[in-house]
């Protein structure tokens, strides 16, 4: 009988141990970036434009510096950091780079864009030092849609790009496809637009900053996802060597994407930190999160498809615009999104014809950061909606439509030259629908007049994006890798470092689940180190579902390695051949007719060195790097999605939610369901609520939770998760990433559900977040 705990196999991977980091979250023993507090510590707050475009003609902050309790404040000219600069290695006809300043100096082009920092005794007095301010700026026209970019009649956002368009790329056009559309027997249009949105992590930014003498080193304390990207952006926008930059990340409330950029204000706190030799803080409050943070998702698709008569897809076109707000976000660039639609549309489709313009446009509003999913959500709502424009045009049923164009044969390399790894496609498809029908949803009426409407969306999830994947989009800043250290003490209990970085994955056990495997250890045995640039090598943070893909694949190779050297001392020892030595799996080695404890092997790394071999030296330390060749893995799933219409109201209900989920290996399932259902409420956010919204002056109109719409418990319903298990062929234990899949499947899925409610009335909808009142004119409609 397996201990407590274990797998039936007796491993630690694919078992829902109890999370180690639970009894420290859930006690209130957790430590945030505001719950730091040190010695002389000064507060930080920001002077914002009021403007959305202008010219900067003064920032006078003589009065500030009189205000009580204001100890100092900085604009452009006094902090004198370097910008922030993105780049992207593609000819100017298809990128155009622009710098972010860390404070606004000539111009402004966006409302809340940061010109001065004011720093005083506590966060009262700073506030009351930005009132005193006085700002005069000369106001242009703002550029606010996406239509209006392109137009270019105005002043341009940046003079380097005077059309606003900072990317043009056209990665694919299949020879001939204009003669596919035209011989086709039929060809369907969808024009989607999806809202602005803000990812809304729990924590907000913030970040407290000090100098130490003693190291002559600026320790940045911060939540950020890549913690060593932000230590390169501080030191080159400060002048320093690396060396003299440390940041750390504590506890971390979340991030979903918006903080695996560099921010500015993180970096202005910390130039002031290392100005005044005190510490700063600066904690972003929730209107500035609102209205001047990193912000995502806003864009516009036109597709069409080319079908045959029973429902194969020939050929598909699309043309994809992303409104990305004013600057480009590093190490991303503005053209995240656009490269990530058009590189990966066609998803989990046989599609033999392909074309494709992405562009990445400029405008006068908060800049766009990568937000959970980063346009997938989008592309592949735009593709469901063409799988069912298709069947309602050629009246077939839509699942059947969808059958005979998921991809079924493994290795399967597509039109837009990606490789896809074995997944279950079809499976999902079959049993998410399998479910829905036997719990009778298909033709069941609703009693109190509420119209109902089934939905589903097929998609995968390219996860564990290695160097190679990112080379091709041409960035400059490569992230792929990742390394680990693993180090044994001299109980046997060992620590890991990691480069990745937990924001509420729960690497702390996940981590420690696949190296204890690997060495047969106690999974609390195994302390995982992440989140601390002194620490650790070198990182590329969590995102993309990259952690245990790659960081997961580092650890476990780095434990590999420590267990060769284990079995080496081992052999030595009991004077055995090391080919036979091996790991008991219960915390020890056995070589020759001898058992020795990891704590004995310890003993003698490190207290008894004359007894090791010549050639090897104290210590049980290894260190292994991992990368993922080629195009990375894929996890897939299939969403199936309930709703209710009210026609008298328009007000949408979900009533039932089916995620079928792949994710290869799961390493702690209840933690992959925890993200299965957060990623589900984030996509139905955007789908029925959530939208940034700017009026013709380039204010932005939701600057608190009165405004912008955040579903709560009440309208997020229960999600019954089905697990299925491709293992991949190149990860360890087989796992592959699981933390976007939720986001990027709901908004199709609740999508479809709507239409599936109005498909009496005639109308479809293509866009997201449906407008109740959109709705209640569509339900109320005559009948064509």
């Amino acid at each position: 009988m397996a201990e407590p705990g274990f797998r039936r196999d007796g491993s630690w991977v694919g078992a829902s141990v109890p999370r180690r980091e639970d009894p420290r979250l859930l006690t209130g023993r957790g430590r945030f970036v505001d719950d730091i507090t040190l010695p002389r510590m000064l507060h930080a707050a920001f002077v914002r434009s009021t403007e959305a475009h202008a010219r900067v003609v003064d920032v006078d902050l003589s009065e500030v510096r009189r205000v009580p309790g204001v100890v100092a404040a900085f604009d452009a000219a006094d902090l004198a950091l370097g910008d922030i600069t993105a780049l992207l290695d593609r000819p100017l006809e298809e990128f155009v780079p622009t710098s972010m300043p860390v404070l606004a100096g000539d111009k402004v082009r966006y409302v809340g864009e940061p010109l001065a920092v004011v720093i005083a005794t506590d966060p009262y007095a700073a506030e009351d030092g930005v009132e005193a301010a006085v700002v005069e700026l000369d106001p242009l026209d703002p550029v606010v849609t996406e239509t209006a970019a392109l137009a270019a009649a105005g002043p341009p956002v940046h003079e380097e790009a005077p059309g606003n368009v900072l990317v043009d790329v056209s990665l694919f056009a299949t020879e001939g496809i204009d003669g596919i559309f035209d011989e086709a027997h039929t060809v369907v249009t969808v024009e989607a637009r999806t809202g602005r949105q803000n990812a809304l992590p729990l924590e907000t930014r913030g970040v407290v900053a000090d100098w130490d003498d003693r190291d002559e080193q600026l320790v940045v304390r911060t939540c950020t996802q890549v913690p060593h990207q932000v230590r390169t952006v501080l030191a080159r926008c400060a002048g320093l060597d690396e060396k003299q930059v440390r940041v750390v990340v504590p506890d971390m409330g979340g991030g979903f994407g918006q903080k695996c950029v560099v921010g500015r204000e993180e970096i202005a706190a910390a130039a002031a930190a290392r100005r005044l030799r005190r510490p700063v803080k600066w904690i972003e409050d929730r209107r500035e999160a609102l209205t001047a943070s990193f912000l995502a998702r806003e864009q516009h698709y036109t597709a069409r498809a080319a079908f045959t008569a029973d429902g194969e897809i020939l050929a598909l076109e699309s043309d994809v615009v992303c409104d990305m707000g004013a600057y480009s976000c590093y190490p991303f660039t503005a053209g995240i999104e656009p490269l990530m639609a058009s590189a990966e549309m066609p998803g989990v489709y046989r599609v033999p014809a392909y074309r494709v313009r992405g562009r990445a446009v400029a405008t006068n509003k908060a800049p766009t950061a990568p937000y959970r999913g980063v346009s997938r959500p989008q592309y592949v709502m735009v593709m469901e909606r063409l799988m069912e424009r298709a069947a309602r045009e050629l009246g077939l049923d839509a699942l059947d439509v969808r059958r005979r164009n998921l991809i079924t044969e493994f290795p399967y390399r597509g039109v837009n030259a990606i490789t896809y790894d074995p997944g279950s496609y079809r499976e999902s498809l079959d049993l998410c629908e399998q479910v829905l029908r036997d719990e009778g949803w298909p033709g069941r009426t609703l009693p109190d007049g509420r119209v109902l409407g089934i939905g589903y969306s097929c998609f995968s999830e390219r996860t564990g994006y290695g160097s190679g994947a990112f080379a091709a989009r041409r960035m400059q800043v490569v992230p792929g890798f990742d390394l680990s250290q693993i180090t044994m003490d001299l109980d046997g209990t060992v620590t890991v470092t990691t480069g990745t970085l937990s924001h509420g994955q729960s690497h702390e056990t996940t981590f420690a689940q696949i190296v204890a495997d690997r060495l047969g250890l106690p999974y609390d045995k195994v302390k995982i180190v992440q989140g601390d640039t002194d620490r650790i090598t070198y990182g590329w943070g969590s995102f993309a579902s990259r952690s245990v893909t790659i960081g997961g694949s580092a650890a476990a190779a780095a434990a590999v390695k420590l267990g060769d050297q284990l079995r080496a001392l081992a052999a030595h020892l009991a004077d055995a051949d090391v080919d036979s030595a091996e790991l008991d799996g219960r915390g020890g080695v056995r070589a020759g007719d001898r058992t020795f404890s990891y704590a004995e092997l310890a003993d003698v790394a490190y207290l008894r060195a004359h007894l090791l071999p010549k050639e090897v030296g104290p210590g049980l330390t290894a260190t292994a790097s991992f990368d993922v060749g080629g195009d990375g893995t894929f996890s897939n799933a299939t969403h199936g999605c309930v709703v209710a219409l009210d026609p008298g109201t328009g007000g949408v209900e979900i009533l039932r939610y089916v995620c079928v989920e792949d994710c290869g290996v799961a390493i702690h399932p209840r933690v992959v369901e925890g993200q299965a259902r957060g990623g589900i409420a984030q996509g139905i956010a955007g789908a029925l609520f959530e939208q940034v919204v700017y009026d013709e002056l380039g204010q932005p109109l939701a600057p608190s939770f009165m405004e912008y719409k955040v579903p709560t418990a009440a309208e997020i319903p229960d999600v019954r998760i089905e697990h299925l298990e491709t293992p991949c062929a190149f990860t360890a234990d087989g796992a592959k990433g699981a933390g976007e899949g939720g986001t990027i499947g709901a908004p199709a899925a609740v999508l479809n559900a709507v239409n599936d409610a109005l498909r009496p009335t005639g109308v479809e909808l293509d866009s997201t977040p449906l407008s109740r009142a959109d709705l209640f004119a569509a339900l109320n409609r005559e009948a064509p």
